[in-house]
């Protein structure tokens, strides 16, 4: 067996996504998703292992939700496309979860366990928001289907302190019809708000969602995947905590 139909089988089989990995769903040739969605959270050293917890189980929560599932379902497609990455200093990220198709709930109640137990493997670096954009831009250069939208969402606590100032990632990613959406936790920098609205956001749609700290990032994330997914910004950025 050579050529395509090796890899193909290959992929199918999970002989190259490594030893214990679980299968994302695969795309079939011509399908397409209502959006591709890439999830983009700090980790830098300011990220306690408390914070990160809930960081997580906020995540992991949130596409358990109802609401969020209907979301997932509401598009022209019935479908998405997500990956998760762990970001902190300009060239440190790390994916975590890789491209899944997110359709029915098997696949969906996969992705939020790939997200509870994702292993923290970042804990310094800095901050760099910059970077994490380019990451993220990246890796909507790879999603496994055709999308109608291409979002990074992406959470922090800090503005940059290592590396570049992210406005030339953030209008390299413009430029390509990326919308980057953000959610500042303000448990150190109570200003964050403005900075991500400044720096980060940015895009047909873009919008943003506060909280106040990492015990506030539950009802917070649940709600910006809801508007997020569903194409539906109310135009206010109501903090939460």
């Amino acid at each position: 067996m050579t050529g395509p139909d090796r890899r193909r089988f290959l992929i199918t089989s999970g002989a190259l996504l490594g030893a214990g990995a679980a299968l994302p769903a695969i795309a079939r040739p011509g399908h397409h998703v209502d959006l591709a969605l890439v999830l983009a959270a700090d980790c830098s050293g300011s990220v306690s292992s408390d914070d990160y917890t809930l960081q997580q189980e906020g995540y992991a929560d949130a596409f358990r939700r109802p609401e969020v599932v209907k979301a997932i379902r509401s598009g022209i497609n019935g479908a998405i496309a997500a990956c998760y990455f762990q970001w902190s200093g300009y060239d440190l990220h790390n994916l975590i979860v890789p491209w899944s198709i997110l359709r029915g709930d098997d696949s969906i109640a996969t992705f939020a366990t790939a997200l509870q137990h994702a292993e923290r493997r970042l804990n310094s670096g800095g901050t760099a928001p910059g970077g994490a954009i380019a990451f993220g831009r990246r890796l909507l250069n790879a999603t496994p289907a055709p999308a109608l939208r291409q979002v990074i969402d992406i959470s922090g606590d800090g503005r940059t302190n290592t590396g570049p100032p992210p406005d030339p990632d953030r209008e390299a990613a413009l430029a390509s019809g990326i919308t980057i959406n953000g959610l500042p936790i303000e448990n150190q920098e109570p200003q964050l708000e403005e900075y991500y609205r400044e720096h980060i956001i940015g895009g047909p749609g873009a919008f943003l969602v506060p909280a106040r700290d990492f015990t506030a990032f539950r009802e917070a994330i649940r709600r910006k995947l809801v508007q997020e997914i569903a194409g539906l910004h109310t135009g206010d950025s109501s903090r939460f905590g």
